[in-house]
């Protein structure tokens, strides 16, 4: 699924290539998608495109006198291609810019084009989303006042866009590490020490993986069409068994929230005691541990 880095990555491919574009017609081949294409959006044409923004996962396109509303869904990517090109099956919906088009290809359907003409930030889908982790908002102290009383894990927590918006299950996991905060560490828990290691790391985590091209694990391109390559950088995500690239010890993977989550019990040493940092048995993966050589760690991702 797209997460902040891949729509950032997204908005940026974007923004110089539609800027000050006029709407010259609108295709929806395909309007059931997660929700009805909104009638209001076949009525663009003349409307000239402002800019292009993001608020946790979801694109915010000016249009004047209203925003398109684009989230990507599970496997959407939003490309801008050249006029006439030919549509493929999974290619639902097309803005027509002059010589160019911006094309939503979504094999699952689980992505979303809207339509509102009031403060898109009030929309129901958007007016409950949390800080923004590249802003200011997100620091040490506000991090931790927003975790005071929360008894969910640290892990879970993240991932609540309610908290803080667009933090991921990969980017989570990867910030955790980063931090060397254990996963199931009750969110209450967290020290001010851990809480200005964590917001330094999601945003250190997440400014990476935008540099990066965002991660192609399955469908996701960006607009120019080129694959992101941050997968190959993973501190912990997808490597269950393999040695942890800092101290050789064996990556871990437990379910947390019906998601998958990575960590090195190494690095990441709980503080809690050996039952509650373990989820129960039953909702433990077991993935078979390769038998590495331990005398030396392999070299740091860059």
């Amino acid at each position: 699924m797209p997460e902040l880095p891949e729509v950032e990555v997204t908005r940026r491919g974007l923004l110089p290539h539609i800027r000050a574009r006029v709407i010259t017609g609108v295709e929806i081949r395909e309007p059931r998608l997660r929700w009805p294409v909104a009638p209001a959006v076949r009525g663009l044409t003349g409307r000239t495109i402002r800019s292009i923004r993001r608020r946790g996962k979801y694109l915010l396109v000016d249009c004047g006198d209203g925003h398109l509303i684009v989230h990507l869904g599970m496997s959407g990517s939003l490309r801008l291609l050249p006029a006439g090109t030919p549509a493929g099956k999974h290619d639902h919906f097309d803005l027509l810019l002059g010589d160019r088009i911006l094309r939503l290809r979504d094999p699952r359907r689980f992505g979303a084009v809207l339509w509102t003409s009031a403060r898109p930030e009030a929309h129901p889908l958007l007016a409950h989303l949390g800080l923004e982790p590249l802003s200011r908002a997100l620091h040490a102290q506000r991090l931790h006042a927003l975790t005071r009383a929360h008894r969910t894990s640290i892990k879970l927590f993240l991932m609540d866009s309610r908290r803080i918006a667009g933090v991921g299950n990969i980017y989570a996991s990867e910030s955790l590490f980063r931090a060397g905060i254990h996963p199931c560490t009750p969110a209450g828990r967290l020290s001010r020490e851990r809480c200005a290691r964590l917001s330094a790391a999601i945003k250190e985590t997440l400014r990476a993986a935008i540099r990066a091209g965002g991660s192609s694990l399955r469908d996701f391109v960006g607009a120019d069409g080129n694959p992101g390559h941050f997968q190959q950088r993973y501190w912990v995500y997808g490597r269950a068994g393999e040695p942890c690239r800092r101290c050789g010890g064996a990556i871990r993977q437990i379910a947390q929230g019906q998601r998958s989550t990575f960590f090195c019990p190494r690095c990441q040493r709980s503080r809690l005691s050996p039952s509650a940092a373990s989820p129960p048995a039953d909702r433990r993966i077991s993935t078979r541990l390769r038998q590495t050589p331990r005398s030396r760690a392999p070299a740091s991702p860059r």
